[in-house]
């Protein structure tokens, strides 16, 4: 293998945390683009479980998870200093409480007896305290992007694109103006270049 392999797709947020790692790492790698309806058998042969982020390292190891991913790039090249700033208990609650209101708020018709407006107000009370710590600096460890912004902020952005009028009048402030300065960062935008979906030649 010439270079690690990373299986992606691109509005997928666990995704999203992995190539901003990878990106500011610059850990090169082999970016393919998967159609979730059509994994590519080589993706699945390397990860049965059949979901994205993968990364496929040099010697064999597979990554399957996209904390994991950000931890070996950032192991790597860290120009930033993300792994300084990171919060194991404010990843928690995103990756656990916060996710499953997202998705029950979000994607209320793939569950059974769900009130979306319920897991909405349950999320946006998780968001206060973070619009609370993000009173006191501009960035959830402080003064600069780290990890923890890096690998929060993609899930954030899903629940607030899923009604942007709606969120606007959660009185977020400062969670709002933290979500625009990471996603109109250069950073994000070069992750978010659009691929076409990655087949075998």
């Amino acid at each position: 293998m010439a270079e690690p392999i990373l299986y992606s797709f691109r509005r997928c947020p666990y995704a999203m945390r992995a190539r901003m790692a990878l990106a500011i790492s610059g850990a090169p790698h082999e970016h393919r683009e998967v159609v979730l309806r059509e994994k590519p058998p080589e993706m699945v042969e390397a990860s049965p479980k059949g979901t994205v982020p993968v990364l496929v390292v040099e010697d064999g190891t597979v990554l399957e998870e996209s904390l994991d991913i950000m931890h070996w790039a950032l192991c790597r090249n860290d120009p930033e200093n993300w792994l300084d700033r990171q919060d194991e208990a404010l990843l928690a609650a995103n990756d656990g409480p916060f996710k499953h209101h997202l998705d029950r708020y979000k994607y209320a018709t793939r569950y059974d007896d769900v009130d979306p407006v319920e897991h909405g107000a349950a999320a946006v009370a998780h968001l206060g305290k973070l619009d609370e710590r993000l009173a006191v600096s501009p960035y959830l460890c402080g003064e600069r992007r780290g990890y923890a912004d890096i690998a929060i902020f993609p899930f954030v952005r899903q629940f607030a694109n899923a009604d942007r009028e709606w969120f606007a009048n959660q009185q977020l402030e400062n969670v709002a103006a933290w979500l625009d300065g990471l996603t109109g960062s250069d950073l994000f935008a070069a992750i978010m270049t659009r691929h076409e979906p990655w087949k075998a030649t």
